[in-house]
């Protein structure tokens, strides 16, 4: 199979996102450095020299003579004096970790150095270090300066901290790693495509024997064709040339992709040879010995079990019986890998306890059943399994044993039953099977007095506040066992912040155009199909000829749309409109006016909000976005949601649009403002505004903000830029660190770990999280769902759920919602519930203003714009 019990060839993965995502071409168009070595060394040495300079006029006896074992060494410090001092020196270093992780980047840099020249910083009592040669006369001018100097160097120290604390972990002997680099080293690989289709278990086993090689100058011949092959390689910086007898260069291999294994799984010589296309290449290398070690060691440790001589469920044994576990977790207990559906239902029920919960966080796999399962099983099949599950009597064993068997199942039953309906809510209403599931379920269980009790502890779960529990991020019950009724009714009044979560059957007013561009306006489901809104508008539309909708954006192009196509009115991107039109009409279809953005900026309007009052607008508007969202919106949007029926993505895709929509917004204000000094003024308050954004913790719209600032229209506009006070480039180069894609967002990844909830993420990243495991893993593989696939999916959903545990928005001071408003018809794609968004102490300008706020989405307009401005 293509995950436990093979490495197998590792898919390639595809990058591109949906429509809407905007993440990969900003990538591109920014250009971080990703390691020490390309990072400035001269920032680092001008880091270093700050840092030596605060050191020696706060704690001059720090560095001083030692003598160890006999031996004398001048004017150094222990590498624990130096981690303590940086935590008591007031440098916003707070933890251990993060100040040894500063300290090795100064050895990596050569600005520290170990007495016996070791390249290992230790954070220990008897291992010392000493600053090389340092310029210490201060500039001229300095004092306050240079303080904000060295914060600012220490900030740029500890982002660099990370990776080097992990190059180093992987630069040791194996053998001597700790527990925590191991760990590090096993998070790392969890963003590597090459090991993608690898479960985690064997990925933790790579930790713990992959080595690091890196190899300096381009032109470096790894090895040749025809050599015999001894280790598989990752490439973990830089790109490779593959080069064959007879053919010449026959690929060229990057980042994140792997070569050398086919030599080790035939035992063959090598196939090709390997050149380095450029300076400074890191390799993540396996060689044969361990290679073959991990194939032996996962397959001992995998079980298949056969069912009329075919595999039906594979396990795999727990390998990771860490001291720091809980014994339950430290048994020898198997995780699911792959089977059928039934049998992962049945292996689900035989062994989940019956207080299990959707976000436990040892025992998973309740959680990631249910968060999955339409991907693999549609909720019919699921409902009859469940329903023959509960009446099924067992055939072997005493009268007693067999009724305490049926009892303790059916409980679990009732346990998982309640479980699915906590998370999916409002979205399982409607649904013809499972109404009856819980009808029939409610029958049976009213029949047997001794499930009476659970229906009652059920009750009192439910009245307990459950905060958040609910997929869109919304309080739900817990149902109880005796009633239908009392299973999905109440929802309504259960979920009082979930009335601007849309569902696929709720009716929105669907705006069609026609080529003269008026607009026809048709109330329909959120999953109507074409076809259903051509039926709609066909007596408006005239019946004496035949009609097809099309999709058209501001550059004026045209999709058709399949008449079985739903839910494209909430599926439109920004500035996308859909026309009604004959074929005959199609060639001389031309975009609405409103498509090509405004003429005139809103300067004016920005100035009477400061960014602070704006950023909490945003932020309080945004969060009720975020929590409509219900988690399985994250894999249908993925997977696709032409592979499921009744449900919508709508939520999400309007987040996404919103953060189009504000990233654009940004460039286009700043390209429509004409005086220099007013446009940087108008800079500057969107560089504030990210701040507060970030702040805040509402990343998702800092990043849209950060991403509109850095547009290419914006970043050329070289004499608005030179305009800004220094303090706020000072701001807007801090802020650009968070904005590091490299080593896949890890700056990002590490902040949004130290943070509390609630957070707004940045959603465009978890989507991206979601397609690589997607694209890089098969679903059926050898006729078995891939449920170690199942399990990573659910593991990045389950994302929203940790930024949602709170009630409110994130630090927003907007906390008193204004009475309802009438909704703007128009609105209804951005969101439903904006009326609710700001405070009665905002102005119904600004509510309104935010809903509105009007972009040029064509990058050849915004430059051009960008040129007549500064040509």
């Amino acid at each position: 199979m293509e995950r436990g019990n093979s490495f197998g060839s590792s898919s390639e993965t595809a990058a591109a996102m949906r429509q809407g995502t905007p993440l990969l071409d900003t990538e591109s168009t920014l250009d971080y450095g990703h390691s020490l070595t390309q990072a400035s060394s001269e920032k680092i040495w001008r880091a270093g020299k700050l840092l030596f300079i605060h050191l020696t006029s706060t704690r001059p006896g720090l560095i001083r003579d030692h003598k160890h074992h006999l031996r004398h060494h001048r004017q150094c410090c222990s590498g624990k004096e130096l981690v303590d001092w940086l935590l008591s020196a007031g440098l916003a270093v707070q933890t251990r970790s993060q100040a040894v992780g500063v300290c090795q980047v100064l050895v990596d840099g050569g600005v520290l150095t170990h007495v016996k020249q070791e390249w290992h910083f230790q954070d220990k009592d008897t291992q010392f270090y000493r600053f090389a040669e340092l310029e210490l006369s201060p500039e001229p001018g300095a004092g306050l300066r240079d303080a904000e100097e060295l914060l600012e160097a220490l900030a740029f120290l500890a982002q660099l901290g990370p990776d080097a604390l992990l190059t180093m972990a992987l630069r040791k002997p194996p053998a001597q790693r700790t527990e925590d680099e191991l760990e590090l080293i096993f998070e790392e690989l969890l963003h590597i495509k090459a090991v993608a289709h690898l479960s985690n278990s064997v990925k933790r086993e790579l930790a713990s024997v992959l080595m690091f090689e890196s190899h300096q100058r381009a032109g470096t011949v790894l090895f040749s064709q025809g050599d015999k092959g001894t280790s598989w390689y990752i490439i973990w910086k830089g790109s490779v040339n593959v080069v064959t007898h007879g053919k010449g260069l026959v690929a060229t291999l990057h980042e994140g992709d792997d070569f050398g294994q086919l030599a080790l799984v035939n035992d063959a010589p090598r196939a090709a040879t390997i050149i380095l296309r450029e300076d400074n290449c890191h390799f993540l290398r396996v060689d044969k010995q361990d290679f073959n070690h991990i194939l032996k060691d996962v397959e001992a440790n995998t079980v298949r079990l056969k069912e009329h001589g075919k595999v039906v469920l594979v396990l795999q044994k727990n390998l990771q019986g860490g001291s720091n576990q809980p014994a339950a977790a430290r048994s020898s207990r198997y995780f699911v890998m792959a089977g059928t559906p039934e049998k992962i239902l049945e292996h689900l029920l035989e062994f989940m306890r019956l207080d299990a919960t959707l976000y436990d966080p040892v025992d998973t796999l309740l959680g990631d059943f249910l968060l999955t399962y339409t991907v693999f099983m549609p909720t019919s099949q699921l409902c009859r399994a469940l329903l023959h599950h509960f009446r099924a009597e067992p055939l072997e064993g005493s009268e007693q044993e067999k009724a305490t068997y049926s009892l303790h199942k059916r409980r679990k039953i009732l346990r998982l039953v309640s479980q699915w309906v906590l998370l999916y809510g409002r979205l399982l209403q409607g649904d013809r099977s499972t109404t009856a599931l819980l009808q029939n379920l409610a029958d049976l269980a009213s029949q047997d007095p001794r499930l009476g009790g659970l229906g009652q502890e059920q009750a009192q779960d439910r009245r307990r506040p459950r905060a958040l529990e609910n997929g869109d991020g919304s309080v739900s019950p817990q149902p109880k066992a005796r009633s239908s009724v009392n299973w999905l009714t109440s929802q309504e009044e259960a979920i009082p912040g979930s009335s601007c979560a849309l569902r696929a059957q709720d009716k929105v007013p669907y705006e069609i155009y026609r080529p003269d561009h008026s607009c026809l306006i048709a109330v329909l489901p959120v999953n109507a199909s074409v076809r259903d809104v051509l039926r709609s508008l066909a007596p408006r539309l005239g019946r004496d000829r035949e009609h097809i909708l099309v999709k058209v954006n501001s550059a004026g192009e045209k999709v058709g749309l399949q008449p079985d196509a739903v839910g494209v009115f909430t599926a439109l991107g920004l500035n996308e409109r859909l026309f009604a039109v004959s074929v005959e009409e199609l060639g001389s279809l031309t975009p609405h006016p409103e498509q090509l953005g405004p003429h005139v900026g809103s300067s004016e309007t920005l100035d009477l909000i400061s960014s602070k009052d704006l950023a909490s607008h945003l932020t309080d508007y945004d969060w009720n976005l975020f929590k409509s969202i219900h988690q399985v919106e994250m894999i249908h949007y993925i997977v696709g949601p032409q592979k499921f029926h009744d449900v919508t993505t709508a939520n999400l895709e309007r987040v996404m649009r919103r953060f189009n929509e504000l990233q654009y917004w940004v460039a286009t204000e700043l390209c429509l403002c004409p005086e220099v000094g007013r446009r940087a003024q108008l800079l500057r308050k969107f560089i504030k505004l990210a701040a507060h954004l970030k702040e805040q913790k509402n990343l998702n719209s800092f990043f849209a903000v950060m991403f509109g600032v850095s547009n290419t229209a914006v970043s050329r506009l070289a004499k608005t830029w030179e305009r800004l006070p220094h303090k706020i480039r000072k701001l807007h180069s801090a802020l650009e660190r968070m904005l590091d894609p490299s080593w896949n967002h890890r700056v990002y990844r590490l902040a949004v770990a130290k943070l509390s909830p609630p957070i707004i993420p940045f959603v465009p990243l978890l989507l991206k999280d979601m397609t690589f495991i997607h694209e890089g893993n098969r679903t059926l593989a050898e006729n078995l769902i891939n449920f170690e696939k199942m399990h990573m999916m659910a593991k990045t959903v389950r994302v929203l759920q940790r930024c949602r545990g709170h009630a409110h928005a994130p630090l927003s001071p907007l906390r008193n919602r204004s009475p309802h408003r009438p909704e703007d018809p128009k609105a209804v794609r951005i969101s439903t519930c904006s009326e609710q968004s700001l405070s009665v102490r905002s102005p119904v300008s600004t509510w309104a203003y935010l809903q509105h706020l009007k972009a040029i989405d064509s990058q050849k307009e915004l430059l051009r714009l960008s040129h007549d401005l500064e040509s």
